[in-house]
């Protein structure tokens, strides 16, 4: 799954434009290496986003296309 998507469809970042912005800035990391929006995730990879004041550090637990929003957190485990 792409990283945009699946920041996306986690409810990490609202909007995939929005989430494609935040990468293109150089404020995603995957595995500690700054990733681009079409980098490919995959189970066990650790994210890591800087949004201003904000840091979010996680690990991928789950991957699927469609989430709803009760089960979106199912998706990744925060560190």
């Amino acid at each position: 799954m792409r990283l945009d998507k699946f920041l996306k469809v986690s409810r990490l970042i609202k909007r995939r434009t929005v989430a494609n912005e935040v990468c293109d800035a150089g404020q995603v990391s995957v595995n500690e290496k700054i990733a681009r929006a079409s980098h490919k995730v995959k189970l066990g990879d650790i994210v890591e986003i800087h949004e201003g004041p904000f840091s979010v550090k996680v690990k991928i637990i789950g991957l699927h296309e469609h989430a709803t929003k009760e089960n979106a957190s199912n998706m990744y485990q925060k560190i």
